[in-house]
């Protein structure tokens, strides 16, 4: 080729692959003709490659010459040996193969445009096995996703399948099984698959490495509770509740913080529905009486979630409670968590130190782990020796020893408390001080030169010490260990898509103490609803704190045994940002709502 003509060639590669999720494969080729002309296109995919920019004469010599190498019939792939050698990317691949082969490269799948009614004539375990997903119609024939366009068996049984032509698209495999796992909702309605429960049907147990959204158990009662798990998972709920009454069940959804009502089964299923989900945690079914907790490891959509289970005895049935934990969650860092200035600076001061206490609080589900774990991924480095005790670990911590507690064997917070400081720790994660035992240890380790981290259920940080103190803390303990105390909460973050502004009242204004002059351009944000935020007008959570860093003064104050309001006082005294003041920054700042800072926190009067 000319080397005019491959300058002319490289200008029009980054225009004849951008948008294509509109041309037909004719257009593509039509296209390829009119920049590279009929004999100048080039056939390999090196050459491709060559003249793309992707890789070098010396670098392609370096890979032919190990292909040519390789024992015949066992020769691998240029693409994979460039792969390999970390010459290019995947992308970089398949751009290549959209060239050579004349066929168009989907860098993104469209979801939306999907054909629903042929996608659910597909089984999921084929689309998998051969990376393969029909798209849409287009000039009388149909566009089909697929990482491999060589292999046409998939593609001859999927026109035989459907009764249609098919013309291949080329997609990444990581975005192919992206967009099935997306798209394949077996039973997108819950409703229908109640329609065909016919018996009090348990079924067998479900094998915890399976996909949920590839099990092809046809029982009905098995099917339903997939599809609610299913269904939870996409939604992002974080609970699962199932409710027997009189007449009926209700089963709810948790998200962000708030309680929706999904589903209402006939009162009839409600045991049977009860029973596969304790077998699925390998509980006793045939105990009703007595309360109940387990664990289930199920995969959906490609994701590990774990799910704490907890059934409790009402007079109309066990009352099931499901926690779900998507385990391939990547820890946050600090500066992903929402934090104020004021708090962020003072907390990296804090747990950078070499000895001490600092404690997280607030209810249940406000974050104190993530919190937690995002504290112990600033500090981390080869040099520390980290370790953790948790109930249970939520989250993998690389480089991080983490230890479960279990109740069953007598394995407690203090009993493992006490073998961990034979291990040389230098920084200790408590996942929560729950008993005077435990809370005794964790203050004598700081004391002897370690940084422990913990939780503990209180409303706001002062009353951390007056929870200590109960537990039979002596109050020179507590000042002489304890450096800081993190509280927060969770309310929910406005659709970025709906949210629309207004102005706002002054008696609005007043209820959170905002200054009309502090207001971007005069207004505030309120709640609104559309389809991505299913109506709600929320979407997501953030979180709401106040940092209590405990100085000389405090220490004077706590040693004096004073109680929570005046230590509150003093603490604001000197610049304490409390709940309610760091909510009205986030509202001011058009993150959220008054309503939703209102629901969480309380009047500070006690500052007055």
């Amino acid at each position: 080729m000319e080397r005019s003509n491959r300058a002319q060639v490289e200008l029009a590669v980054d225009e004849l692959l951008g948008d294509l999720s509109g041309i037909t494969t004719d257009r593509f080729a039509s296209l390829l003709g009119e920049q590279y002309g009929e004999t100048a296109r080039p056939a390999n995919l090196g050459e491709i490659l060559l003249i793309t920019g992707k890789v070098t004469a010396e670098q392609l010599n370096e890979v032919l010459d190990i292909q040519q190498n390789q024992e015949e019939g066992k020769r691998e792939r240029l693409g994979l040996l460039l792969l390999r050698k970390k010459y290019l990317t995947e992308e970089d691949i398949y751009t290549a193969l959209s060239l050579q082969l004349s066929i168009p490269f989907f860098k993104e799948l469209d979801t939306s445009r999907l054909n629903l009614d042929l996608v659910k004539k597909l089984p999921i375990n084929f689309a998998k096995k051969f990376k393969i997903l029909p798209l849409w119609e287009q000039d009388g024939e149909l566009l089909v996703a697929v990482d491999n366009p060589l292999d046409p068996s998939p593609l001859e049984d999927l026109r035989m399948l459907l009764d249609l032509e098919v013309r291949p698209v080329l997609a990444m495999s990581t975005t192919i099984i992206d967009a099935i796992n997306k798209i394949y909702d077996r039973v997108t309605n819950t409703e229908q698959v109640m329609d065909q429960l016919d018996g009090d049907e348990v079924g067998i147990d479900l094998d915890e490495s399976q996909d949920l959204i590839e099990a092809d158990d046809e029982a009905p009662i098995i099917r339903l509770v997939n599809t609610m798990m299913y269904r939870a998972v996409k939604e992002g709920a974080s609970d699962i509740h199932i409710d027997p009454f009189e007449k009926e069940s209700r089963v709810r959804f948790r998200i962000d913080g708030v309680l929706h009502e999904v589903l209402q089964p006939p009162k009839r299923y409600h045991n049977s529905l009860a029973s596969r989900i304790k077998i699925m945690a390998k509980l006793n079914i045939a105990e009703k009486r007595l309360p109940q907790d387990g664990r289930i490891k199920i995969k959906i959509a490609g994701k590990d979630i774990d799910i704490r289970l907890s059934t409790l005895p009402t007079p109309h049935g066990e009352r099931v409670v499901m926690r779900l934990l998507d385990k391939s969650n990547v820890v946050r860092t600090l500066d992903q968590l929402g934090f104020g200035d004021h708090v962020l600076v003072k907390l990296r001061e804090n747990i950078t130190k070499p000895h001490g206490v600092l404690i997280v609080c607030g209810p249940t589900g406000s974050g104190k782990t993530t919190s937690l774990y995002a504290c112990l991924n600033a500090i981390y480095s080869p040099e520390k020796n980290i370790l953790t005790v948790e109930d249970p670990v939520e989250y993998q911590l690389d480089g991080i020893g983490q230890i479960a507690v279990n109740a069953k064997i007598n394995l407690t917070f203090a009993n493992v408390l006490r073998s961990i400081l034979r291990q040389d720790p230098d920084v200790i994660m408590i996942g929560e001080i729950r008993d005077p035992e435990t809370a005794e240890i964790a203050i004598q380790a700081s004391l002897t030169g370690h940084f422990v981290f913990s939780t503990v259920h209180t409303n706001d940080s002062y009353g951390v010490v007056t929870r200590l103190v109960d537990m039979g803390i002596e109050p020179f303990l507590i000042a002489s260990s304890l450096v800081g105390v993190l509280a927060q909460r969770l309310i929910r973050t406005l659709c970025p898509n709906c949210k629309r502004e207004y102005e706002p009242d002054n008696a609005e204004l007043a209820i959170l103490n905002i200054n009309r002059k502090d207001l971007i351009g005069g207004n505030l944000w309120k709640a609104v609803g559309c389809p991505q935020c299913q109506g709600l007008g929320y979407k997501g959570r953030m979180g709401i704190h106040e940092f209590l860093p405990i100085d000389d003064d405090l220490r004077t104050v706590i040693l004096k045994g004073s109680d929570s309001v005046i230590l509150k006082r003093v603490a604001v005294s000197r610049g304490m940002k409390t709940l309610r003041e760091d909510g009205a920054m986030k509202v001011v700042k058009g993150f959220s709502t008054i309503e939703e800072v209102l629901k969480v926190t309380q009047v500070d009067s006690t500052i007055e």
